[in-house]
């Protein structure tokens, strides 16, 4: 079996990739130049505020303010982080402000400070006690309300500061997206790193953006990849349900690893017809910016191809499915940890075939036994270190042909 693109859904196709960049022209004088500042292009409108620290609960579950956005990150703060931010008011140390744009007259986003306004929010309603506090150790293991009193007043009177992108920064709704996405990169450039997926997720919002955030919690998907599994007030209850300290421990899930390896999935299936410029970052940044472009219809299909595929590869290979066979001083064994060697080609290559599910899944016990040998014979091209484009499809090519042999 010679993997191709013929296996593409109708309008999944991408033409074409190209890198983003601006690039500055050769004739610009310095009389154009300060026409520009002087016309005030690109140019922030802000304003800044205070809240006493009492006042952000109401604040936070008032439809004014939007703390969800598309370019937010997701919440990576467990109760100790949450903590120590309030053993920062407590000591008065200062505490950096949050960022809000103005979408709407007197309606707000929340750009960055999501996490410092959530969990000023849930102590107040004494939804955690403190923990590993340094300084004020006495306190741990106390609510807002357990507090003593002055201890409580203090608290109440110190202020979180903010800083507010007004409303007549942007003119148009696309510029006003720009100029968000601007501001986010630049006030997280130095502060708690991002990974490349969140600053994705920041930078360019968009359809197939948002398919890849919900795909990441498909049931069978996080199996694999041990990422705890969707609750069912995840599921039914999205608007309140907060992630369990479980799933913020999961590194895959707390840095949108996890939405990555769903967009992989869909940029491997058009790897080789793709000019590829810089690394895989750049990929498959390049790929989301088009990707978004899609129609809505071809989206929904995309979306149900990864579930098929998916949970076809969980019903053949189980939970263990993107372990690899490896040797290892001198003995061959599973190596207890999923990769990206072979996921990229195992979905890739079930995604092919899922027309002959059924007879896979009765043959999955023959598979199973005879993926050691597979990966015994072609321990060079699987050993994680050929990484370019041209390696990968030689996985997809190894390993669908050894699927194949199973489906006929």
């Amino acid at each position: 079996m010679s993997v191709s693109n013929d296996k593409l859904l109708p309008g999944e196709r991408i033409e074409r990739i190209s890198s983003h960049g601006v690039v500055a022209k050769n004739n610009d004088t310095d009389e154009a130049i300060n026409d520009k500042y002087v016309r005030g292009e690109i140019r922030i409108v802000v304003e800044q505020a205070r809240y006493q620290l009492k006042q952000i609960p109401n604040l936070v579950q008032s439809a004014d303010y939007d703390l969800q956005p598309d370019f937010q990150r997701r919440p990576r703060w467990g109760a100790e982080k949450r903590s120590r931010l309030i053993e920062s008011f407590i000591i008065n140390v200062p505490v950096p402000p949050v960022f809000l744009y103005e979408s709407e007259l007197s309606r707000f986003e929340v750009m960055d400070g999501k996490q410092r306004l959530t969990a000023i929010a849930e102590f107040y309603d004494d939804k955690f006690a403190l923990e590993g506090l340094r300084e004020w150790a006495e306190l741990n293991g106390r609510k807002y309300s357990e507090l003593p009193e002055q201890v409580r007043r203090g608290i109440d009177r110190r202020y979180l500061s903010s800083i507010v992108l007004l409303h007549e920064t942007a003119k148009s709704e696309s510029e006003a997206e720009r100029l968000k996405q601007l501001v986010f990169e630049r006030i997280n450039t130095g502060g708690e790193d991002l990974s490349p997926q969140e600053t994705r997720n920041a930078l360019y919002p968009g359809p197939l953006n948002k398919a890849c955030i919900r795909l990441s919690r498909h049931q069978s998907f996080c199996e694999m990849w041990d990422i705890p599994v969707p609750t069912s007030d995840e599921e039914s209850q999205p608007e309140t349900w907060r992630p369990s300290k479980e799933l913020l421990k999961n590194k895959k899930y707390r840095t949108m690893e996890d939405a990555q390896l769903v967009l992989r999935f869909f940029a491997h299936r058009q790897r080789s017809r793709l000019s590829r410029t810089g690394g895989l970052d750049a990929f498959l940044t390049q790929y989301l910016i088009s990707g978004n472009k899609l129609p809505a219809g071809t989206i929904l299909q995309m979306e149900e191809l990864f579930k098929s595929a998916s949970d076809l590869v969980m019903a053949v290979l189980g939970p263990k499915a993107f372990w690899l066979y490896r040797k290892r001083a001198d003995e061959w064994l599973w190596v207890s940890d999923p990769t990206v060697v072979a996921y990229d080609p195992i979905m890739r290559s079930f995604s092919d075939l899922l027309h002959c599910g059924d007879v896979l899944k009765e043959r999955s016990g023959d598979i199973r036994r005879a993926l050691p040998g597979f990966y015994s014979e072609y321990a060079v091209e699987f050993d994680g270190r050929k990484v370019n484009a041209r390696d990968a499809e030689k996985r997809d090519t190894l390993f669908g042909r050894f699927l194949e042999g199973f489906a006929n």
